[in-house]
């Protein structure tokens, strides 16, 4: 198969051209084949892409997206083809590659490259003082583990990171282990994305989970895509918002950008959508200036009480009387925030506004999704409070085709919170847990992802174990991170490829190569399947069936299990370990789920309910019954006064994105074809406005650099400037190359989410032209 350049992405072939202005058809089918195929070849690649979130296949590594009830035979998306090639590639990253390149060597390649050069197939160790890794035994890995762990002075010294990839059951395990040991420090991805999503319905419903199912999309009547781009980053959306369409929804995007696919769907599973005939998705585009969603809401709601006032029935009276309070203080204030503020907020017109509050209006089932570019502000938790407001004034929650859509990233980054990776489970969870296991969990709070990168810069941490993901791409402020990440005596990584977080480490290292979903699992008590649950909170199987790629690789359950034994066998973890046959659980992956029964709710009968296709759906009392589990068992309506980041002169608010080419972390290749971004990465996109009155020319080579408080600044170097349609006053990046510009301390309220879709930056001509 083809590798990549020798260094990776060359940014001088970079070209630009128009953005399109249609999504998917069939360039995305070729696209999907001309990948996997170079990943993986024919055969295989017939072979993986026809059990994609099949009833009997294996649930696709990408989103979180839920599948429909009826499988298509093609159930997946472009992106979903490139991240099933990634794993299941032929590539192999051996012994040998480690003897042959060196950490340095390692250090002076991209992302990209380290992404391409295939799955690791041994366990390996760099050394203090190593230059390059080596091989390690299975059992040697695990007693360097369990001697670093028992050395801390406090269990509170160890972080377990997490990322959305991990089962089910590898994530019960994980969780579980980590409290035996005495911590709760469990950061995952959920901190980096929708912390601010479940911080605010937990607030305001009474659970952090979204409350509409698959088929009330289907049913909706109106459909508000509020800071998200389906097209590139869950372009299994486009289907379900398509068939809503034909059903007769509406649909309103708000973004600053405009996205290819809400203009145009060409439909791969259609002959029609092949043949180039596109259905135009979204029928009104708000070009909101960044942060400016909370201000926008404020003004929906404040539409829809003058025209109840004007000419009634807009708001559903009985039902915030008998579900809701604080109704009168919420709309007291909302009449009070004048529309000129609105407007300065969100950079619209009030016509603009009330013409959403007119949809809303006019709609009789109405769901607001919602991603990153809501969740990432430091206000983030205000805006979605205030999405809320707008849904219960018409009872749009617990209603058929109607509520809340928080959409979820990482295939099983809902399950791994609904198993227990949160640095702050309730009490009534560990108490279950406590009382099936035999042991006593500690109950004090541990850190999330921003405070262990503190406490790790500070000295407070000396091991880091990551299950999955790239926490070095993922999380902000890259430099200090890094500096962090090196002060650890060891850092952990629970790995398929290679990434960034292999290459800065602590002073001694490891890589514990598992298995990935397209993989056979199979254990002493046979051939293994694992659970996921979606981003609707429905909870069904997934088996891979490949040949792993080194019998040296194991399942993350099996690397779990065999840690345990490890660590809490030592005695100062035996006394309070919790009773645990972690050999039998490693062997029969049916024994953990028992245990998951009986620890958590709605997993009730799991092993015969997992044999259903599809799955079965976890309980949701917002949704289910209108019962919202809040301390006064009602909705919460809140105040959120309005808030919205500065635009100093001569500045851009800068959002980072996701590059078609790319799935959070992973880059899969050097374009962006839908921003008509060709052969380059390392590019900045601000509005034709913004070019003239900065004075800078459309492909100028520039530094971004970053503003905070205090004088705080962080610096980018060398972007490209592309002329392109965003809102005045913003500009677009692709992340993790600008998580360098987020400062540690600059994260959401209440969430502690960074800030990355808000970033007041300045350009500068490049220091290197």
């Amino acid at each position: 198969m083809g590798r990549p350049p020798e260094k990776g992405i060359d940014e001088s072939r970079l070209h630009v051209e128009a953005p399109e202005r249609t999504a998917a058809g069939l360039p995305a089918v070729v696209n999907a084949l001309r990948v996997s195929v170079e990943q993986m070849g024919a055969a295989r690649t017939a072979r993986t892409l026809a059990r994609i979130n099949q009833h009997h296949g294996f649930d696709c590594p990408g989103c979180a997206w839920p599948d429909p009830e009826h499988r298509s035979p093609a159930e997946f998306c472009e992106n979903g083809a490139k991240a099933v090639a990634e794993e299941a590639t032929t590539r192999r990253v051996t012994p040998s590659f480690f003897a042959e390149h060196s950490l340095a060597d390692l250090a002076e390649r991209d992302d990209y490259w380290l992404g391409q050069q295939g799955r690791i197939t041994h366990p390996m160790v760099l050394d203090e003082g190593g230059t390059h890794y080596r091989p390690i035994t299975w059992d040697d890995a695990f007693t360097l583990v369990a001697d670093e762990l028992e050395a801390l002075g406090s269990p509170d010294e160890a972080v377990f990171y997490t990322s959305g990839r991990t089962s089910n059951e590898a994530a019960f395990l994980y969780q579980l282990l980590v409290r035996g040991l005495g911590t709760n420090n469990l950061p995952d991805c959920s901190n980096m994305c929708h912390e601010s999503s479940g911080t605010a319905l937990g607030e305001t419903i009474g659970i952090g989970k979204g409350s509409v199912t698959l088929e009330d999309v289907h049913a909706a009547r109106l459909i508000v895509v509020a800071g998200q781009n389906p097209g590139t980053n869950h372009p299994r959306m486009l289907s379900a918002l398509a068939r809503a369409k034909r059903h007769g929804a509406r649909i309103v995007s708000v973004n600053p950008l405009p996205e290819a696919g809400l203009l145009e769907f060409r439909d791969p599973q259609r002959p029609a959508g092949l043949l180039g005939s596109g259905e135009r998705l979204s029928d009104l585009h708000l070009p909101i200036r960044l942060g400016g969603d909370l201000g926008l809401f404020i003004g929906v709601g404040k539409h829809l009480l003058e025209a109840d006032e004007r000419d009634g029935g807009v708001i559903d009276h009985a039902f915030v009387t008998e579900h809701c309070e604080g109704f009168e203080e919420y709309a007291a204030h909302v009449r009070a925030v004048p529309w000129a503020e609105i407007e300065t907020a969100t950079g619209l017109t009030e016509a603009q506004v009330r013409a959403l509050g007119e949809e809303m209006v006019a709609s009789p089932a109405t769901i607001v999704c919602w991603a990153m570019g809501l969740t990432q502000h430091e206000h983030a938790t205000d805006m979605i409070r205030e999405i809320v407001n707008v849904l219960l004034l018409q009872g749009n929650i617990g209603r058929r085709g109607a509520g809340v859509c928080p959409v979820r990233g990482h295939s099983n980054v809902q399950g791994d919170r609904t198993m227990g990776i949160f640095e702050r489970m309730p009490d009534d969870f560990l108490d279950r847990l406590d009382a099936e296991f035999a042991f006593s969990s500690p109950r004090h709070h541990g850190y999330d992802t921003v405070r262990a990168i503190r406490a790790m810069r500070d000295g407070q941490v000396g091991v880091f174990v990551s299950m999955g993901g790239n926490f070095l791409r993922a999380t902000p402020d890259t430099a200090v991170t890094e500096a962090a990440v090196r002060r650890c005596r060891l850092t952990v990584q629970v790995s398929t490829k290679l990434n960034r977080s292999h290459v800065v480490t602590g002073r001694r290292a490891l890589i514990l190569p598992a298995l990935g979903r397209t993989d056979a699992d199979v254990q002493a008590g046979g051939p293994q399947r694992v659970s996921v649950e979606d981003s609707m909170s429905v909870v069904h199987a997934s088996t891979g069936r490949l040949r792993p790629p080194s019998p040296h690789v194991r399942s993350e359950v099996a690397i779990v299990a065999g840690l345990a034994r490890e660590v809490l066998a030592r005695p100062r973890f035996a006394s309070r370990a919790p009773r645990a046959d972690w050999t039998a659980l490693q062997a029969d992956y049916r024994l953990i789920r028992r245990h998951i029964e009986a620890v958590v709710p709605g997993f009730e009968d799991y092993e015969r309910r997992l044999d259903r296709p599809g799955g079965f759906v976890l309980p949701h009392p917002p949704r289910d019954e209108r019962r919202f589990p809040t301390p006064s068992g009602r909705a919460r309506l809140t105040v959120n006064p309005l808030t919205y980041p500065a635009l100093p002169e001569g500045r851009v608010l800068l959002q980072t994105i996701r590059s078609h080419d790319q799935y959070n972390t992973t880059i899969y290749g050097d374009s962006d074809r839908y921003r008509g971004i060709h052969h380059g990465r390392r590019v900045v996109l601000v509005n034709p406005a913004d070019v003239e009155r900065l004075g800078v020319g459309d492909g100028q080579l520039v530094d971004l650099v970053s503003e905070w408080r205090d004088g705080v600044e962080r610096r980018a170097p060398g972007f490209r400037v592309v002329a392109y349609p965003t809102a005045v006053g913003c500009a677009a990046a692709y992340y993790p190359e600008t998580n360098v510009l987020v400062p540690l301390d600059s994260v959401a309220r209440g969430s502690n989410t960074p800030t990355s879709k808000s970033v007041v930056v300045r350009l500068e001509p490049a220091l290197s032209a």
